[in-house]
């Protein structure tokens, strides 16, 4: 099966892309490569380490047994000769030999944006990559990113309570959640989207692997936003990736004196758009409509009590007391009620205890 033998050239360890395009370039296939792996190799160019990785890994790795081991897991590989690889991601030069990933990856016809930012985020990068996300996730538009402390995790985790798809691509094998801490986020992915890397499961996340995953973030997206970003840091590598690429590139403005405004303020003097309005950028960026008929849909099917709150509630935040009060419910059921409408996307918690209609 030709998978096992480009899966076989994607786990080599060690080796980078441009490695496995120098390989590909010489030999034509992997198939060919291993073959090579039983001579010299010496017109590889490769350095004597790498040619030795090559032939222990010839002799030592099981394709066909690791791949179907992989699939056990619930791991699956994909590679960029298959039908069904991302095609916004082969339209990059460096794109990946192979994909290893749980749950799904994005369709040909999917349309990706990518949220990221500071992983340590103010309040307000929060709030604003919550709410992009699920604007985003209510016109079928699913998100991208790095499932990083901060942005990456607020907008991903948004984005799948409103409903929506998201993938998070990562420095590390598929079957390593990094970081620990989100690893409730790394679940739902599983089962509202994917998990998805170029690394072989059992990878562990070192630092020079996330560089390197930036580009996949932005070669699988239209449109790349950069929420908050400090003056040096990872996320301005994603957008100057995305540039490369010619994907589009939006910042949202900050104030001057804010380090964490300096990285969208520089993207913005260099030409990028500025995000500082939700509607106008979902129709500059060719985001569909909402979809009114699914939203009233998930209306109808709502129990008595969510039906109750739901209606009572209006743009105007209410304590949880006036809701319960006014739907002369239990404060503990209005409670499970207001969670329910929470992980639908209708509703949202403007502060502790303080509900209104998701606008």
């Amino acid at each position: 099966m030709e998978e096992y033998d480009w899966m076989w050239l994607c786990c080599i360890p060690g080796f980078a892309e441009r490695d496995r395009k120098r390989l590909l370039k010489l030999y034509g296939s992997p198939e060919n490569i291993r073959r090579a792996a039983k001579s010299s190799m010496e017109e590889s160019g490769l350095t004597q380490a790498k040619i030795r990785r090559i032939k222990e890994h010839q002799k030592n790795f099981d394709a066909a047994g690791e791949y179907h081991k992989f699939e056990k897991q619930g791991i699956k590989f994909i590679s960029s000769i298959h039908r069904e690889y991302p095609e916004a991601l082969r339209q990059i030069w460096d794109y990946p030999s192979g994909l290893f990933y749980i749950g799904r990856i994005p369709e040909k016809t999917e349309m990706c944006i990518a949220l990221v930012g500071a992983r340590m985020c103010s309040g307000y990068g929060r709030q604003t990559a919550d709410k992009l996300a699920s604007c985003l996730a209510e016109r079928g538009v699913s998100v991208v990113s790095g499932m990083a402390f901060g942005i990456d995790a607020a907008a991903q985790s948004a984005c799948v309570r409103a409903g929506g798809k998201s993938y998070g691509i990562l420095g590390c094998g598929v079957d390593v959640c990094y970081p620990r801490e989100n690893y409730e986020l790394y679940e739902k992915l599983k089962e509202h989207g994917g998990i998805i890397s170029e690394y072989p499961p059992g990878t562990q996340p070192l630092p020079y692997h996330f560089p390197m995953r930036n580009r996949i973030i932005s070669g699988l997206s239209k449109t790349v936003v950069v929420v908050e970003a400090r003056k040096k840091s990872g996320t301005l590598i994603t957008a100057d990736m995305a540039l490369e690429q010619g994907r589009d590139v939006y910042a949202v403005p900050g104030r001057m004196d804010d380090p964490l405004s300096e990285g969208c303020n520089r993207l913005i003097r260099q030409g990028a758009g500025i995000l500082n309005d939700f509607e106008d950028f979902l129709e500059e960026s060719g985001c569909p409509p909402k979809d009114v008929q699914i939203r009233q849909k998930s209306k109808l099917v709502l129990a008595t009590p969510e039906n109750l709150v739901y209606s009572c509630l209006d743009s105007q935040s209410k304590s949880l007391q006036q809701i319960a009060g006014e739907c002369k419910l239990p404060v503990q059921q209005t409670m499970q009620a207001l969670c329910s409408l929470q992980i639908r996307g209708m509703i949202e918690e403007n502060a502790k205890n303080y509900y209104a209609k998701t606008r």
